[in-house]
């Protein structure tokens, strides 16, 4: 059997072709896998194709076009450029070895083979099925654009053009998986994004080995940073086009991965993964307001739950004024206990509603909210700010517009939740010290995490407090080492 690395040319011989599919690919074998094979001037034509990721209607005019060939013309010696010519489509394309024609094939496109001929036309018929662009269910706004990515790769890069229409747009498209060949496309815009990371960033894609990528851009991203055990976020996830095309004229890199809904923005910091679109899609004022209550939800997601436990261990840190915040009573489970039963209890409902078809799932969280929390709290099961605290906890966490940020928040917060439990004051105080320094020293592509506050840029900071307006915003974000720094023109 031939291997990958022999890059077999085409042969005149398309009987050798055949043999070659046959032996390789499972033609004949493969119920999806076809040949037709046409006779044009008195030349053979094979015709290579894959039901399935075609358009048949469109193979049909081309077939029509090709076949009244001899009908239309006698000349016999330029038969391959009438072939060509006759060929109605945008994408024609000479290749010269079998291998060439496998990848092709297998990814929906169809191959003409000549008898006689070195090479074949690789013609763009692809038709892959999937969905029509809608608004994503993660990132949904009240005022905007509805339309979201879809798991093919075309459409999406077409999302992205109609927004940025620049000549400078470049997609570089590359296929990872000796086995899937899925396509992966890298977005950026050529005299903004910094060369040195659109080059590191081609490095470490092209020395993925791996079978294939059936999880898409969450396998590259694994690859891309070797994120290990930390369970922060090192790239940022969109599934808006609008927030993909504005981190472009920032100066970031889009890596977009078919069969994915979603696109990788990179590099990344904290601070990327609680913005949200509908900031912008208000004024100025509404979008700071919005953005100073899901910062607090965010804050409150983390801290809240250890600092409550803390003044139940330790009332005499309680001011006078707010002495009142703790248990009045006692119960036979510890406060510890019923702080984590709650939390995994909120979490299992979660993962039930995910699994939980939606005409069904509004139901199950009425009944979970009103029978489970309450009858709970009436057999002494749990205190009923034990309730209270983990409800406005998990709030905050699903008011973190990341959803891989909301998850490794909470973590944290079980973390510490047991560094309160053991030490009291100095576990919290000595918790969130260590929670801060590993935040601190987390990079993703050579870029601090903690950006603009570690280190401090005080322009950068301030924009990301204040929701400032487009005009005033002239500069992009230093942390990307745009080559161009002024977002407009003077």
């Amino acid at each position: 059997m031939t291997t990958k690395t022999d890059k077999k040319p085409i042969s005149g011989n398309l009987a050798e072709n055949e043999r070659y599919f046959k032996e390789n690919v499972g033609l004949n074998i493969s119920f999806d896998l076809g040949i037709r094979k046409l006779y044009i001037l008195d030349y053979q034509v094979n015709m290579y194709f894959l039901n399935g990721l075609c358009d048949t209607g469109y193979i049909t005019e081309i077939l029509k076009n090709v076949t009244s060939i001899s009908d239309n013309e006698v000349d016999h010696t330029k038969f391959k450029e009438i072939l060509e010519n006759r060929i109605v489509n945008q994408s024609v394309q000479k290749i010269k070895t079998l291998d060439e024609v496998v990848d092709q094939v297998l990814s929906g496109l169809i191959v003409f083979l000549m008898e006689g001929s070195d090479f074949g036309y690789v013609v763009d018929v692809r038709s892959y099925p999937g969905r029509q662009p809608a608004e994503p269910d993660t990132e949904k706004i009240v005022r905007g654009a509805r339309d979201g990515f879809v798991e093919n790769i075309i459409v999406n890069t077409g999302l992205i053009r109609r927004r940025i229409r620049d000549e400078r747009l470049r997609y570089e498209m590359m296929r990872i998986g000796e086995r899937s060949k899925t396509d992966l496309c890298i977005a950026y815009i050529e005299d903004v994004a910094d060369p040195g990371l659109v080059k590191t960033i081609k490095k470490e894609l092209e020395t993925i080995k791996i079978d294939g990528i059936t999880m898409a851009d969450k396998t590259i991203e694994e690859f891309l940073v070797r994120q290990g055990f930390n369970p922060y976020p090192l790239v940022r996830y969109t599934e808006r086009p609008d927030v993909a095309a504005n981190h472009l004229l920032e100066g970031h890199v889009i890596l977009i991965v078919d069969t994915s809904p979603s696109v990788i923005i990179t590099p990344t910091t904290l601070f990327h993964h609680v913005q949200h679109a509908e900031e912008y899609r208000q004024a100025p004022a509404v979008g700071t307001f919005l953005r100073w209550v899901r910062f607090l939800g965010i804050i409150s997601s983390v801290f809240l739950l250890p600092l409550w436990f803390l003044f139940v261990l330790e009332p005499s840190l309680l001011p006078k004024e707010i002495a009142f915040i703790g248990p009045t009573d006692q119960k036979n489970i510890p406060i510890v206990v019923q702080i984590f039963l709650a939390d995994f209890g909120l979490e299992f409902l979660r993962m039930a509603a995910i699994h939980t078809p939606t005409s069904l799932s509004t139901a199950m969280g009425l009944i979970a909210a009103a029978l489970i929390g309450q009858i709970a709290i009436d057999v002494g099961l749990f205190v009923p700010e034990v309730i209270l605290y983990v409800a406005v906890a998990g709030i905050g966490t699903f008011a973190t517009p990341s959803y891989e940020l909301s998850v490794a928040n909470k973590m944290s917060r079980l973390i510490l939740l047991v560094a309160v439990a053991l030490f009291k004051l100095e576990g919290f105080v000595i918790g969130c010290t260590l929670f801060v320094l590993l935040l601190a020293s987390i990079r993703s592509l050579n870029t601090p995490y903690l950006w603009p506050f570690l280190p401090f840029n005080a322009k950068a900071l301030w924009q990301i407090i204040i929701r400032t307006s487009v005009p005033g915003a002239k500069l992009r974000p230093s942390i990307v080492h745009p080559q161009n720094v002024k977002k407009q023109s003077n």
